[in-house]
């Protein structure tokens, strides 16, 4: 663990602070921390920068209600810059975009970047836009039933594709199964947020446990 003693703020007592999301991995912002402001979002566990603008404490969310708690707070290796990993209550940006990096400058015709909240999007679109000739679009016209029926055809490929030790294809099976439990996701209204913060609380409860063994 790094002592706060330990970093290296610039010449007007700055440190760099890249605010990241927890459950997207993308990144929020760029924001500039001091010693105080760093103090004050450990003490708080929620995110406080130095606005350089305003030259004063800025609480993330004080007057719009978009608090950033923070997971974590990771020094870089020559401990001038923060990477602060956040579960965020709204948008990060001031202009009411989920980032403030959404302006693309640049981007690669032969390589993609892939993201569960990407194709989250993707399905939620054909959700609702009704793509013709879509295999998504034919799942939620034909509704629940169909969905889950689908489902139930994918576990039982992984399980024949694990039993057979065939890590290729049980690979492949539990692809298709992740995507239809998605559409399933999205047919019921449950977002990834929902079971990220479900997975996270059983951590806790996991943890909890093996503690309560240990002292046993």
């Amino acid at each position: 663990m790094i002592n706060i003693d330990e970093l290296k703020f610039d010449e007007k007592g700055l440190i760099p602070a890249i605010v990241v999301d927890a459950i997207s991995k993308k990144v929020l912002t760029l924001a500039y921390m001091n010693r105080q402001s760093l103090e004050i979002s450990m003490e708080k566990g929620l995110t406080c920068f130095w606005s350089r603008s305003r030259n004063e404490l800025w609480l993330k969310g004080e007057t719009s209600g978009n608090y950033q708690h923070i997971v974590s707070i990771t020094a870089d290796c020559d401990k001038d810059a923060l990477v602060v990993i956040v579960e965020k209550d709204g948008p990060a940006c001031h202009l009411g975009t989920d980032s403030c990096f959404s302006g693309t400058v640049w981007e690669s015709s032969e390589l993609s970047e892939f993201s569960l909240e990407g194709l989250m999007k993707l399905l939620k679109g054909r959700k609702e836009e009704k793509k013709e000739g879509s295999y998504t679009t034919y799942l939620f016209e034909k509704g629940l039933d169909k969905i889950l029926k689908k489902i139930g055809e994918e576990c039982t490929e992984v399980i024949i594709a694990a039993k057979a030790e065939d890590k290729a294809e049980t690979v492949y099976e539990i692809a298709d199964l992740c995507y239809h439990v998605m559409v399933l996701m999205l047919q019921n209204g449950i977002s990834l947020e929902d079971i990220h913060k479900e997975l996270a609380s059983r951590h806790v409860i996991d943890h909890k446990v093996k503690q309560e063994k240990m002292t046993k």
